[in-house]
């Protein structure tokens, strides 16, 4: 008997109404850091394929897959040439196929990265952008717009982009000349696409339909907030102390316009469409949780990131507002909150949330960083702060290695980096390479199991040996054995799908919560707390009797 892509999906499709994606945990995987099978020092798919086993006994309900798509690697495959095809340094379609059927297989959904706001400069469009002349057809797919100045030699507007710089590029026409200039709000090998043409728009339905007709369970669209903007391009200039993509600033002509609203209701049409509840989950970095709830209304999308909750400090004050206000605005859209610490974008959690020094989105950390963080009071934050998350209604985000407790790699060394910002800021930006350093499998292998070779596209530190997946297996102290502890109550209480009630009486600098059959408390103080009476299920570190120390989360059974 044959098993069919058809038939790994029929255990998966939800009864009409479940929809999956309202309670799932879900475990983000960075490609090229997750698992290398050809031995290159890049990831790849068959090296997903072969740690499903260990992702279901984690016990996640989906993943998530950065960009594999065919890519000049110019930003780490955020730079797509090629929107139907497996670049080869991740393998090929069939090895997609593969892994794809063995999620499914194993109960686990597969979420794949979309890229609208722009495409590579290899893609074929742009290619015939460039050749054609201005006013062309294949112009307008972009954002191509004469320059100032007395002969066109200024850009179109002030623009800066997220990855340092100006905005625009000059292009030199057919004939040699000086001529027109395109938007990129990132590197200028990612050229804007122009999502006010319809040619556009048509484009990624069917590439939506190319890959929900290979059977992925969803979406996670990159830069959701972008896309449109302001018509007639006015001049801004962005906070130089914010973050790089617009979740600190109001009324950025190219972030969070209205008219992106109508392409996400298209988006879910498509959708629509398909059996087991397909999911769109928005990266929308905006300045207020009523304003990211926006993406997630009944016709749009149904996920999104909740930012507000991953750059909210360690505060106990800050966090019950936050929790609050998300679980308030999100439920007044009908939608869950999507609760996430750690992706490939920011610092990694065990490592952020014991940094003494502003840090915007984006900036990363180095060796000359100020405010660098103490190893073990950070860990010691992420479990507690991990712990609080897992159980608060919704769904989660974790990001690939950080059932492990790894910190961010602060020490690279410059020869090694790697993202477009550290190159386009002249190195004031250390940028993002600290979070996406492959993550180890086993102590005494090389590459610490990443492959057998031993080649690494980013150098891995020597303490990762410690941290290595077989390290901490049948370690009951472990971070991965509190996490498959935390996923595995999570799921047998069915917390995602609970109501959260707050609990008086602990202090201000404890977070107290009972969450159906559960209390979780969590000690932000200084100062250890009186637990209540109860059977404490787990907790995120050592107790001290009946007491809760500081950076410290118990879920306790509730009476």
């Amino acid at each position: 008997m044959t098993f069919t892509q058809e038939d790994a999906r029929a255990d998966l499709v939800a009864a009409p109404g479940s929809e999956w994606w309202r309670t799932a945990v879900i475990y983000q995987i960075y490609p090229r850091s997750f698992a290398d099978a050809s031995g290159d020092g890049l990831g790849d798919l068959p090296g997903v394929t072969a740690h499903l086993d260990d992702l279901k006994d984690l016990g996640v309900d989906a993943i998530w897959l950065s960009p594999f798509q065919r890519s000049p690697q110019k930003d780490a495959g955020y730079d797509v040439a090629d929107y139907r095809d497996v670049d080869p340094i991740f393998g090929s379609l069939g090895d997609f196929d593969a892994m794809l059927a063995a999620a499914h297989e194993r109960g686990i959904r597969v979420i794949v990265d979309l890229v609208p706001n722009h495409s590579s400069d290899q893609h074929v469009w742009f290619q015939e952008a460039l050749k054609a002349a201005p006013g062309s057809p294949e112009r307008a797919r972009y954002i191509f717009r004469d320059g100032t100045g007395e002969n066109g030699e200024l850009p179109p507007n002030t623009w800066e982009s997220v990855f340092g710089g100006g905005m625009w590029k000059r292009v030199t026409e057919a004939d040699g000349t000086p001529g027109q200039w395109y938007l990129h709000i990132f590197d200028e090998s990612q050229p804007d696409f122009d999502w006010t043409n319809d040619e556009v728009r048509a484009e990624f339905r069917d590439v939506l339909r190319f890959w929900l007709d290979r059977g992925v369970d969803g979406f996670r669209v990159d830069v959701a907030h972008g896309l449109i903007k302001a018509e007639g391009l006015p001049d801004f200039t962005p906070d130089p102390d914010g973050g790089s993509m617009g979740g600190d600033a109001e009324e950025v002509p190219y972030w969070g316009q209205p008219g992106v609203h109508d392409v996400w209701r298209e988006w879910h049409e498509v959708l629509a469409a398909y059996d087991g509840d397909r999911a769109l989950c928005a990266e929308a970095w905006l300045p207020t949780v009523e304003q990211t709830a926006l993406w997630v209304r009944p016709d749009e999308m149904h996920q999104a990131f909740n930012f507000h909750y991953l750059e909210t400090e360690w505060d106990a004050t800050a966090l019950r507002d936050v929790i609050t206000e998300s679980l308030r605005a999100y439920g007044e859209v009908g939608a869950p909150s999507t609760w996430v610490l750690s992706n490939h974008d920011v610092v990694r959690h065990a490592s952020r949330l014991a940094l003494t020094a502003e840090n915007p989105q984006g900036a990363g950390i180095g060796p000359n960083s100020p405010g660098k963080p103490d190893p073990v009071k950070g860990l010691s934050r992420a479990r507690a702060a991990t712990s609080l998350m897992l159980a608060l209604p919704g769904s989660s985000y974790l990001y690939q290695g950080e059932e492990l407790g790894l910190p961010e790699v602060i020490d690279l060394p410059d020869d090694a980096r790697q993202d477009p910002t550290w190159f386009r800021t002249n190195g004031e930006r250390y940028g993002r390479d600290g979070c996406r350093v492959p993550i180890p499998w086993t102590a005494d292998a090389p590459a610490y199991g990443f492959n057998d070779t031993g080649a690494s596209w980013l150098p891995q530190p020597a303490e990762w040996a410690d941290l290595a997946r077989d390290a901490q297996v049948d370690d009951p102290s472990s971070t991965l054995t509190l996490y498959r502890s935390l996923l595995a109550e999570r799921r047998v209480r069915d917390l995602g799908a609970g109501e959260l009630e707050w609990l008086d009486g602990f202090g201000d600098d404890v977070v107290a919560f009972r969450n159906g059959s559960l209390l979780v408390i969590a000690n932000l103080g200084d100062d250890a707390v009186e637990l209540p009476a109860g059977e404490v299920l787990l907790a995120s570190g050592p107790l001290d009797g009946d007491r809760l120390p500081t950076d410290t989360t118990v879920w306790i059974a509730a009476a």
